[in-house]
């Protein structure tokens, strides 16, 4: 297949791209590179994909109308993985007008480009952020997601409503999926595990929010990359057992589904932090905190439709994902 993979110097974007070259697939990387964290990280990412049989790349922004339509025309792609996007619950605070770039104005431009030019699957990142304020756990597909903590996490619900708009008037396939606290090696500096190792191994304080009564469903990202190829190659198709008047927003009679893609092993945050110690060897020097606007105390996925559908549930263990990171992190900057 010949597959336009937006976000390709990501974190999650560089090992879904190394999955889909390993099965021969043509992999057309797209990414602004954008200086939003450390762009040497994303240049190494992207150097790993370059030189590789089947991969192309081009440096450009989603948010760019013209350049994607250009793009659009020139190219044609099978199928689409939209993974680009202005990340960061905290961020969205402080910069809203990019989360709006990139995250609604980005996402209509790889609509309509899927819309007018015969791309068979759209499978685009949501967020587990949508759930907000829920409290109901663990979370499901099939739960209302309307009230988010977050600009970030209204984007991406924005997102999952934009699509299903495409999914019904133009019967687009689209698939959204929900990530779950994504960690691992390549990862993003601004999360929390790449931020505690750092400070834990130059001997620093790390800041422990909500007082460490936090609760994350953490996924490791080789689990997140085999989730999102299997829903890759499984397009939705109109469910003819859809209930309007039981309406399950994790379904439609549009060919358009949502999925969680998660550990569905929630971790207590302290315990996360004692991974951490056990694998660099080091005590934190923890600094308690109050919880940080935008921020939920818990998440956790239930991820059975995603079993159901793609036969698929990630299952890597909370020790096992850290003791890689760790060594990862050793060797890459040469700790």
């Amino acid at each position: 297949m010949a597959i336009l993979l937006t976000g390709a110097a990501g974190f999650i974007g560089s090992h879904v791209a190394q999955l889909l070259l390993d099965r021969g697939e043509q992999v057309f990387g797209l990414d602004n590179l954008n200086a939003y964290y450390d762009p040497r990280l994303k240049q190494d990412r992207l150097a790993r994909l370059q030189g590789r049989e089947g991969f192309s790349f081009v440096q450009m922004d989603v948010a760019d109308r013209t350049g994607m339509a250009a793009l659009f025309e020139r190219q044609r792609f099978d199928r689409v993985l939209h993974l680009a996007a202005q990340a960061g619950v905290r961020h969205s605070l402080v910069d809203p007008h990019a989360y709006i770039d990139s995250n609604i104005v980005g996402f209509t431009n790889i609509l309509e480009g899927c819309r007018h030019h015969g791309v068979r699957h759209l499978v685009y990142a949501s967020s587990s952020s949508v759930y907000g304020g829920n409290v109901a756990m663990p979370f499901s597909e099939s739960h209302g997601v309307d009230h988010p903590a977050s600009l970030y996490a209204a984007t991406k619900k924005a997102n999952e409503l934009m699509a299903h708009t495409y999914s019904h008037l133009f019967g687009l396939p689209t698939t959204g999926l929900r990530f779950f606290t994504v960690y691992g090696p390549w990862g993003r500096p601004d999360m929390a595990l790449f931020l505690f190792t750092r400070a834990i191994l130059a001997g620093e304080p790390i800041q422990v929010f909500n007082h460490g009564r936090m609760v994350r469903d953490f996924t490791y990202i080789d689990d997140i990359a085999a989730g999102v190829v299997h829903t890759l190659d499984r397009p939705p198709q109109p469910d003819p057992d859809y209930d309007r008047q039981a309406a399950d927003p994790a379904t439609s009679w549009a060919p358009y589904r949502v999925f969680n893609i998660g550990n569905h092993q929630p971790v207590q945050l302290l315990d996360f932090i004692a991974a951490i110690e056990r694998h660099t060897g080091k005590t934190a020097i923890r600094e308690l905190r109050e919880l940080q606007p935008g921020d939920v105390p818990a998440t956790h996925a239930d991820v059975a439709k995603l079993r159901d559908w793609t036969g698929f549930q990630p299952d890597t263990p909370i020790d096992v994902g850290v003791g890689r990171f760790v060594a990862w992190y050793r060797d890459y900057y040469r700790v």
